[in-house]
C-alpha cells in the first residue's frame, strides 16, 4: 500500500487513499490495514474485512496499482523492508527513534511525492 500510495502521488498528483501511513520500525504501515489483517500471512480477496470495493477505483488508480505490483510483486518481504529503510520518507519520519523503537510518526504525502518524483527526475 505504501508504494501504491507513493507512486499514485507522483503519477496522478493525488492520493490513492486517505488513511495515514506511519513509520513503524519494520517499515511503513497503514494502521487500519494492519489492525484488520494482524496475524495473517496472506491477504486476498477472501480477507476483505474492511469492506473495500475495487470497482470504486478509477482506471488510473488501477493502472497505478498494476504498475506497482508488476515492479514489486516478486520481491521478498525482507527486501522491501530494507528498501523502505534506505529511502528518505521513512528515514526522515523516524529521526530521533532508534532501531526497533516504536514510532507512529506519519510519512506525509508531501514527503513521498517529493522523494519518489525525484527518482524519476534522476533517471
Amino acid at each position: 500500500m505504501y508504494y501504491c500510495q507513493a507512486w499514485c502521488l507522483v503519477w496522478t498528483d493525488r492520493p490513492l487513499f486517505e488513511e495515514r501511513i506511519e513509520a513503524w520500525a519494520n517499515g511503513p504501515v497503514v494502521l487500519e490495514l494492519y489492525s484488520a489483517h494482524k496475524g495473517q500471512l496472506n491477504i486476498g480477496r477472501m480477507n476483505n474485512t474492511l469492506g473495500g470495493d475495487s470497482s470504486k477505483l478509477s482506471s488510473s488508480d488501477m493502472e497505478v496499482i498494476d504498475s506497482v505490483l508488476s515492479i514489486y510483486k516478486d520481491k521478498e518481504t525482507f527486501w522491501l523492508v530494507e528498501l523502505t529503510h534506505l529511502e528518505e520518507p521513512w528515514k526522515n519520519a523516524r529521526k530521533g527513534y532508534g532501531p526497533g523503537q516504536r514510532c507512529n510518526v506519519e510519512i506525509t504525502h508531501a514527503a513521498m511525492a517529493e522523494y519518489y518524483s525525484g527518482l524519476i527526475n534522476d533517471e
